[in-house]
């Protein structure tokens, strides 16, 4: 060992290292520390070591600064900090958590710095219980008060865990909140769903005049999108604008392509797209998977191909978006095309969702066997994928093999979830199993479901559509009437059982009482009230009824819903009344809608009306063989002999040619 190094030299060879760091120069990194090495620096100076670990770690050589770690003969809390941070700034969030507890037990106490990565870590992992020692832990030290970094990693920590009362409650609390603050409470309220309460912060956050940058933008934009609030977003777009901050962020560019397309807006989010001065893979997923919600399978695959042709990559989650679009449009030559393509690329070992998405397309395709052979051969087990194979035999009619599937996934050792349940429930009702559907309720309920509830509605809608499906109509509203939230799917469910049992009556009550209790209807609501109606032949009850979903709940109407109005005005007789509603429609070429006319005018015998109602049901559709008997018939009763022969030719025709 040379003579020993000043302090000076030692600060020098210190600065050096930080240089290197700050360079991400591991080869002349590499060269100091073997200096360091050599005057036997790291067994005397403890702050040399930290500052060697430093140095790794920004060099990116995580295994040699945790080499160096481990072989210190004294370490401090700046030491077990450099490694932490290390570990923190590449993601690695097990790790920070791991040296947390090895740190507790040399008996040192984390500082300002430990805190900030491990209260990061909590809300990567969402382990919202670590969190909360940890805050305790920060408010006996009294940190909170000094530190505004600590108080933003707080806000963030409770807002990625979903745990937002806490956040917002910590947010109060901090004796002043910055632009990040404010953002990280935004994009917590954002990412878990509430739209509504992100966009009332970002007005808030300018009202206490602080501007939002980029990040707060960002958070709102997908505020917008959540809630589907267009008129918000073309505002906060403008607002943009104005700040000149397009030209700088590309995310925010594609966040406006998102944002108008979650809202379905998609010809303002193609107008963005086309004005983006640089187009990357996530733009043109925001606009890809922007046609695939808004209904447009056919455009997603025309504009992929234009992607590919401009030289970009697809990534997993664009080939997601494809796979729906190909199910979507039922294109299998092209869905088994980008699956060869998947594998070809081998993105199958790594990616569960572009498994589950492959599955789902072959579904959809009707092709379970290879939907089935895809599960079995790619896809890492997890409870999502065995939903979407259930899902699958659901929508086909399997409910034996949805439930085979249901035993097996539990046998594995998954749980079930919130999707899982309605998808089994489903298959009970398909196969009328009202008592293995009582077997899922039971297990619903001791998988603590049941306190849950309100998060999941869609469980007790399930369960209350099966036993109304199986005829069980007593535990149907025994279920509906324990539910802590009773919305419009429950309430729709419940009535379409009293409906299906013939109890129109009751379902005309229950609609009522529906509306009594704030619940809006929906189309499929209006459809079976429409449906009762005429079963029982309240016309006026009907009219009002078809009148108040336009106009007070802004329902557009179906042609099942105009059909059922125009069966029911004919059936009475009012038969200017039902041609103003098919004059009223925007397209009436519906064979149904004819059909229910020709029907009415059978029971009354209007023969001119007939007429009109025949010819449109045989030009939609010339082999429709009841119209034939329908028209032959109401010829008949007119007596008129001739046209009743010409009609009954006809449709033996019809028949002779069904049989060649």
């Amino acid at each position: 060992m040379t003579e020993k190094l000043s302090s000076q030299q030692q600060i020098a060879l210190v600065s050096l290292l930080k240089t290197c760091a700050k360079q991400s120069d591991l080869q002349n990194g590499h060269s100091v520390h073997a200096n360091i090495m050599r005057e036997g620096l790291l067994l005397t100076n403890i702050f040399m070591g930290s500052a060697v670990i430093h140095m790794y770690i920004e060099c990116g050589d995580l295994a040699r600064g945790q080499q160096v770690f481990d072989e210190l003969p004294l370490r401090n809390v700046i030491s077990w900090n450099a490694l932490i941070t290390g570990y923190s700034h590449f993601g690695y969030s097990n790790q920070v958590l791991y040296c947390l507890k090895g740190m507790k037990e040399d008996g040192l106490f984390p500082n300002a710095v430990t805190f900030l990565c491990v209260l990061k870590a909590c809300g990567s992992l969402q382990a919202a219980g670590l969190g909360i020692c940890m805050h305790a832990e920060i408010m006996r030290q009294g940190l909170l008060g000094s530190e505004i970094a600590l108080g933003n990693a707080l806000v963030d920590m409770y807002a990625k865990c979903g745990v937002l009362v806490k956040a917002q409650e910590v947010f109060d609390g901090l004796p002043r909140q910055n632009v990040i603050t404010w953002n990280t409470l935004i994009g917590g309220y954002a990412q878990h769903g509430h739209g509504d309460e992100a966009l009332a912060k970002f007005i808030q956050m300018q009202k206490d005049g602080l501007l939002p940058d980029g990040v707060s933008f960002l958070g709102v934009l997908k505020a917008c999108g959540t809630i589907g609030s267009v008129k918000d977003g073309i505002y906060i777009h403008a607002d943009i604008v104005r700040r000149a901050l397009l030209e700088k962020n590309q995310l925010l560019g594609n966040a406006l392509v998102d944002m108008y397309a979650k809202c379905g807006a998609i010809s303002m989010a193609e107008e963005v797209f086309e004005k983006l001065p640089a187009r990357n893979v996530v733009s043109w997923n925001a606009l890809l998977t922007g046609y695939c919600q808004c209904g447009y399978p056919v455009k997603t695959l025309i504009h992929f191909k234009q992607m590919q042709k401009n030289g970009l990559s697809p990534n997993a989650t664009t080939f997601a978006c494809i796979l729906q679009a190909c199910g979507d449009s039922g294109d299998v030559i092209k869905g088994k095309a980008v699956h060869e393509e998947i594998l070809k690329q081998r993105l199958l070992e790594k990616d569960s969702v572009l498994c589950t998405a492959l599955v789902d397309m072959y579904i959809r395709f009707g092709d379970l066997c290879k939907a089935q052979n895809v599960f079995d051969e790619f896809c890492v087990n997890d409870v999502v994928s065995w939903t979407a194979l259930i899902s699958g035999y659901c929508q086909h009619g399997h409910g034996e093999e949805a439930l085979k599937c249901f035993q097996e996934m539990k046998r594995k050792g998954f749980c079930p979830d919130g999707v899982t349940f309605p998808c089994i429930l489903k298959a009970c009702t398909k196969l009328g199993a009202a008592e293995k559907g009582e077997e899922v309720y039971t297990e619903i309920v001791s998988e603590g479901f049941c306190g849950k509830s309100k998060d999941l509605p869609s469980i007790w809608s399930a369960l209350v559509d099966m036993y109304a499906k199986c005829g069980a109509l007593s535990k149907a509203q025994e279920v509906f009437n324990k539910l802590p939230v009773q919305d419009v799917v429950s309430w729709t469910a419940l009535i379409a059982g009293y409906a299906r049992s013939g109890k129109h009556d009751i379902v005309l009550k229950l609609f009522n009482e529906m509306q009594k209790d704030g619940v809006e209807p929906n189309s499929i609501t209006f459809s079976i009230v429409l449906n009762s109606c005429s079963y029982l032949g309240l016309v006026n009850e009907a009219s009002d009824c078809f009148k108040v979903m336009q106009t007070k709940y802004h329902i557009i109407p179906t042609f099942e819903h105009y059909t059922c109005m125009v069966y029911l005005l004919g059936h009475a007789g009012h038969f200017d009344k039902a041609m103003k509603i098919i004059e009223g429609m925007p397209s009436s070429d519906y064979l149904h809608l004819w059909f229910a006319l020709l029907a009415a005018c059978k029971k009354w015998g209007n023969v001119k009306l007939a007429r009109l109602a025949f010819d449109h049901v045989v030009h939609i559709d010339k082999d429709f063989v009841e119209a034939y008997s329908f028209m032959c018939n109401i010829y008949t009763k007119a007596g008129m002999q001739r046209e009743a022969m010409r009609v009954r030719r006809m449709r033996l025709k019809i028949k002779d040619r069904k049989k060649v």
